[in-house]
């Protein structure tokens, strides 16, 4: 038989002789482009043999690992196989995901993990408890490296849920998939309270609290999505986002800005409104959509380019920043930061949000680590004030003072430490009381007050603002800023390690 022969009777019998469907390897099929899935470690075996695990050995262990390309990048992922031992975590199946993490960083691609497992495997004691050591270690050299994205496709808990919370990004599809540190049978004996698995650790829970980043309806819908944000992150660490043409004008002007947008500060609208406008059309990927939803984040296109979009949302609770939106914000920004994508800062704040359960909640520190977030970040920083940006709030989104490159505002923009009414109040208290009017003395010491402080023209002059635009040139000056911006390069003292508010 010559070659040829022996090659083709080869292919026969592997056709003849399909590998196992599975679910897990399904998921990778699904992740993957066409035909461009290489699985790594097929072959691995448990090396156990007490409580009858000598009987139950499995190829894999438990998990598929895979290399193959995403929109014609390369990705290396896993997928772990409930229906072998429960898709628990034992050494060989531990040692498995952690040769495919050094693969992924050493490679400088992005890491997937479809997480579909009972936990630990208790039948191997220790060396299932370092194994998940190993994973954990590994994501934390990974983490600024590469994008590191997990979903969660059935229990994820004890001990395993670490590894999710230590990536870039959380998936998890509604009813079918749970996360927690402790179940609810526990939880009942130690602190008698009933608890469903869904209320626990389900998707909406996760989703409403930070925990999830991201909530799909399905496996296919979280996979499919999960190839979506792919193309919004570069391969790694030293290089930029893909660059997507856009049929969207440059150019493009929309008066609808006046229309959407109420002149009086105080009327509430919906952010994501001015996002679509301003950004090319349909390319908005919303990032935590259903958590502290007055600040909306996110990755789009800008003329073409990947940008992070942090904006606040008067639409709730007045876009005003409190502990929540301080935690989102600063995530999503040190994850763009780390990964070169540009910030534009869509702004229209009214400061802090006051009150005891803010303040005994840490509302300073969580405030700090926005602000930190902004100060440490050495990608480009674009802003636009649109209606108001008062006190701290104004400097913390983006301002000039802590490294803004360029800040642009409407012309009716109010920045100042209060808005009117409060300053008034403030500074002419004396003068308000003595009047014959109060009412009408208020009223005219606002207007004084508008006049003189409320409007863009006093930070344009000091040179805190770049330049104050009309609301319809919104998208064009930003593309042009963010053109010659990219090419931006910032100088950061040598250290060990920073130490933000934590």
């Amino acid at each position: 038989m010559n070659n040829e022969e022996k090659i083709s009777d080869l292919r026969e019998k592997v056709i003849a002789s399909p590998r196992k469907v599975s679910v897990a390897r399904t998921r990778l099929e699904w992740l993957f482009d066409d035909n461009s899935m290489e699985e790594i470690g097929s072959e691995v075996l448990h090396r156990s043999y007490d409580f009858g695990l000598d009987k139950k050995r499995f190829p894999g262990d438990g998990v598929v690992t895979a290399c193959g390309l995403v929109d014609g990048r390369p990705v290396f992922a896993y997928a772990q196989d409930r229906t072998i031992l429960g898709g628990s975590l034992g050494e060989a199946h531990a040692r498995k995901i952690s040769k495919l993490q050094d693969l992924a960083m050493q490679s400088g691609a992005p890491f997937v993990a479809i997480n579909d497992s009972g936990g630990a495997r208790i039948q191997e004691g220790v060396d299932s408890l370092g194994g998940y050591g190993e994973i954990f270690r590994r994501n934390v050299l990974a983490s600024g490296v590469v994008p590191q994205i997990s979903l969660i496709m059935g229990p994820c808990a004890g001990g395993a849920v670490y590894s999710p919370a230590l990536m870039d990004f959380v998936g998890m599809v509604d009813g079918s998939s749970y996360m927690f540190l402790t179940g609810p049978k526990v939880i009942k004996t130690v602190t008698f309270e009933d608890i469903t698995v869904e209320e626990l650790g389900g998707g909406k829970t996760h989703s409403a609290t930070g925990v999830a980043n991201l909530l799909f309806q399905s496996d296919k819908e979280a996979i499919d999505q999960t190839r979506k944000l792919l193309g919004y992150l570069p391969s790694n660490n030293r290089e930029s986002p893909p660059f997507l043409e856009t049929k969207d004008s440059h150019e493009r002007m929309d008066v609808d800005f006046h229309e959407l947008v109420p002149a009086d500060p105080k009327k509430p609208y919906e952010i994501r409104q001015i996002v679509d406008l301003i950004f090319d059309k349909d390319s908005f990927f919303e990032v935590h959509k259903i958590w502290a939803e007055n600040l909306v984040v996110g990755f789009a296109r800008l003329g073409g380019h990947v940008v992070g979009v942090v904006a606040n949302n008067p639409g709730h609770l007045a876009g005003v920043l409190d502990i929540d939106s301080s935690r989102k914000g600063a995530r999503f920004i040190r994850t763009c930061n780390a990964f070169n994508v540009p910030l534009v800062s869509i702004v229209d704040v009214p400061g802090f949000m006051p009150g005891r359960h803010q303040e005994h909640g840490g509302v300073i520190d969580h405030g700090a680590k926005l602000l930190y977030a902004y100060c440490e970040a050495r990608v480009p920083k674009l802003s636009v004030i649109l209606r108001k940006a008062y006190g701290g709030a104004y400097i913390v989104m983006s301002s000039k003072h802590v490294g803004g490159d360029i800040n642009l505002a409407w012309p009716n923009a109010e920045i100042a430490v209060m808005g009117a009414a409060g300053a008034v109040e403030v500074l002419n208290r004396r003068e308000i009381k003595a009047a014959d009017d109060p009412l009408a003395k208020t009223e005219e010491l606002k207007e004084v007050y508008d006049t003189k402080f409320l409007n863009p023209d006093i930070a344009a002059s000091r040179g805190y603002l770049d330049a104050v635009i009309e609301p319809h040139e919104t998208r064009r000056k930003l593309i042009r800023y963010l053109e010659i911006l990219h090419s931006k390069r910032e100088w950061m003292p040598p250290k060990r390690n920073a130490n933000p508010p934590m």
